[in-house]
C-alpha cells in the first residue's frame, strides 16, 4: 500500500515572531512522512510572509508559503487551505497555529488514528487530563467558559467531546471532501461548524490529549462574541434536526426519517393501529417500511406503497408495490384493507383528496384510514409568514417537498370531500425526541419534559400549538 500523503497547514496572522520556532519544533524524525507543509499567511501586517520565505530557503521541510492578498479570517484561511489540500491530493491534513499555542511535537500522536483507519477527524484536547489545562496556564475564566460551552455543545450535537474549542486538529481529506465546509463562516466559530458537519455526516471523531500552553501570543478572539456564535451554531443545528429553519446544517439528514420516541407521530400511529385486531394494513408512502415493520409485530399483514423502492423495504413488509400516488393507487395493491395508513404523505401529493377517496374505496367493512398531516397553523409557520421570512426548508412543517399545506380546518374539509369523517383526532407536538438522538440520558429526559409540556399546549390550543394532526377517518359524513 502506498504511503499516505500527510500535509501540515500552518495558519498564521501577524506571527513573524513565532513562526520559525513553530516550524523548528516539527519533529525531524517525523518530517520524512510529511508530504507538504503549507504556511498560510492571512494578509499579516507584519513580516510573517517574509519569515516564511526565509525559512523556506534554509529548511529541508517540504515548505510552501502562501500569502493571502486580503485577510480571509480564521475560518476563511482554513477553507482555502483545505481546498488546497483537496486539490493537491493529500490524504491527511493537520491544522497547526503559527503562534505556538499548540505543540508541533504532538503531530505524530494527532495523525496516528487517521493513518490507522480509526478516525476521520482527530481533535487535540486540553481537557482530557484533569487539571492539565490550568497547570498549562489556561486562565480560570477561559477554563470555566470552555467547560460550560463544551457541555452545551455536546448536549445540542449529541456528542461526548471533552473540548470543542481546541484549534489543534487533523482530518482525513476524504472526510473534508464529504462535508460542505466552504459554506461555514470565516470567523472563529468555523471550528465549531466543522465539528457539527462531521457529526451530521456520521464521521468518526477521536480526541487525543495535548499539552496546554499560554504564552505572550496575541489573542484576536472576542470571547463574548465567540461564545454567542458557537451557541447559535449548535442551537441552530439542533433546531434544524427538529424541523425549524433552513436545514442547511442538517445537510446529511434524510428528508424522511424513522420517527422514534414514545411521543413521536409514528409511535402514536403504531399505538392506534395496534389497538385494532390483526388485519390487513396498507401503508401509503411507506419509505423504508419501518412503521410497517412495527405494525407486523402486532400481527398485522402490511402492504407498503411508495414511488421509489428503499433498500430493505421488502424485508420489512409482507408486500411492497412501487406506485406514484399522484397517479392514483390503482388496482396494484389489491384489497380490501382493514386500515389504510397515510402518515406524512398527503402533504407530498398534488391531489390529496383523490388519495383519500382511493383509500376509502379500498377499506373493508369497518375499516379506517389513519392519516397524519403537519399543521400550517402552528405558531412557527405563522411567525415565518407574519415576519416575512417564509421559506421552504429541508424538513418539518415547511419541508421543501410539501406541495400542500393544511390547518385543522382544511384537513377536516379535505376528509369530508373524500367521503370520510373524523372519528378520532390527536394533536401532536413538536418532535423534541430528536433533541436526545445520540445524546446522554439527560438529553432524553429533557426531550421528554419538553414534549409533554408541548403536548399540553397542543391539547389546550391545537390550532396554534399542534405540530401535526393525527386522525382516524371512517367512511361517512360528520353528524
Amino acid at each position: 500500500m502506498a504511503a499516505q500523503r500527510i500535509g501540515i497547514v500552518v495558519v498564521a496572522y501577524n506571527a513573524a515572531a513565532t513562526l520559525a520556532r513553530v516550524l523548528d519544533r516539527i519533529p525531524r524524525w517525523f518530517a520524512p512522512q510529511i508530504s507538504d507543509v503549507v504556511v498560510c499567511d492571512d494578509a499579516s501586517e507584519d513580516a510573517t510572509y517574509l519569515v516564511g520565505l526565509g525559512y523556506q530557503q534554509l529548511s529541508d521541510l517540504p515548505l510552501t508559503v502562501i500569502r493571502r492578498e486580503r485577510n480571509l479570517g480564521y475560518g476563511g484561511n482554513q477553507k482555502a487551505a483545505y481546498r488546497w489540500a483537496i486539490d493537491h491530493g493529500l490524504d491527511v491534513v493537520v491544522l497547526l497555529h503559527g503562534d505556538g499555542q499548540y505543540a508541533p511535537e504532538e503531530l505524530p500522536n494527532l495523525v496516528r488514528p487517521l493513518l490507522d483507519g480509526e478516525a476521520d477527524a482527530v481533535l487535540g484536547s486540553r481537557m482530557m487530563e484533569p487539571g492539565a489545562a490550568r497547570r498549562g496556564g489556561m486562565p480560570l475564566y477561559k477554563y470555566v467558559g470552555n467547560k460550560i460551552l463544551s457541555a452545551y455543545q455536546n448536549r445540542m450535537a449529541g456528542t461526548r467531546l471533552s473540548e470543542w474549542h481546541s484549534g489543534y486538529r487533523a482530518y482525513r481529506v476524504d472526510a473534508l471532501r464529504a462535508i460542505p465546509f466552504e459554506h461555514n463562516h470565516d470567523g472563529f466559530d468555523f471550528d465549531t461548524q466543522i465539528i457539527i458537519q462531521l457529526v451530521e455526516a456520521g464521521k468518526r471523531i477521536v480526541e487525543v490529549p495535548i499539552p496546554t500552553y499560554y504564552g505572550d501570543e496575541i489573542c484576536y478572539v472576542n470571547g463574548l462574541a465567540y461564545a454567542r456564535d458557537v451557541v447559535a451554531d449548535v442551537t441552530r443545528y439542533r433546531l434544524h434536526k427538529i424541523g425549524f429553519g433552513s436545514g442547511d446544517t442538517a445537510f446529511a439528514s434524510r428528508d424522511y426519517e424513522v420517527k422514534e420516541g414514545e411521543l413521536s407521530s409514528h409511535a402514536e400511529i403504531a399505538e392506534l393501529v395496534a389497538s385494532r385486531p390483526p388485519g390487513r394494513v396498507l401503508d401509503l408512502g411507506c419509505a423504508g417500511g419501518h412503521l410497517g415493520a412495527e405494525l407486523r409485530k402486532h400481527g398485522h399483514e402490511v402492504v407498503g406503497v411508495d414511488v421509489v423502492e428503499t433498500e430493505g423495504v421488502r424485508d420489512r413488509l409482507d408486500e411492497f408495490v412501487v406506485t406514484d400516488l399522484d397517479r392514483g393507487i390503482g388496482d396494484a395493491v389489491g384489497g380490501p384493507f382493514d386500515v389504510v395508513v397515510a402518515a406524512d404523505v398527503l402533504e407530498h401529493v398534488r391531489d390529496p383528496e383523490r388519495v383519500l377517496r382511493d383509500a376509502r374505496c379500498l377499506l373493508a367493512p369497518g375499516g379506517v384510514v389513519v392519516a397524519c398531516v403537519p399543521n400550517f397553523g402552528h405558531w412557527y409557520a405563522r411567525a415565518r409568514v407574519v415576519t416575512g421570512t417564509f421559506a421552504y426548508e429541508r424538513r418539518g412543517i415547511l419541508d421543501e417537498g410539501h406541495v400542500r399545506f393544511f390547518t385543522r380546518r382544511t384537513f377536516r374539509r379535505l376528509a369530508r370531500r373524500a367521503g370520510l369523517r373524523v372519528a378520532r383526532e390527536r394533536p401532536l407536538g413538536i418532535p423534541f425526541e430528536i433533541v436526545a438522538r445520540g445524546g446522554a440520558d439527560r438529553g432524553a429526559r429533557l426531550s421528554r419534559a419538553l414534549s409533554r409540556a408541548d403536548r399540553v399546549a397542543a391539547s389546550v390550543w391545537p390550532s396554534l400549538f399542534a405540530y401535526q394532526f393525527l386522525a382516524e377517518l371512517r367512511p361517512g359524513t360528520d353528524d
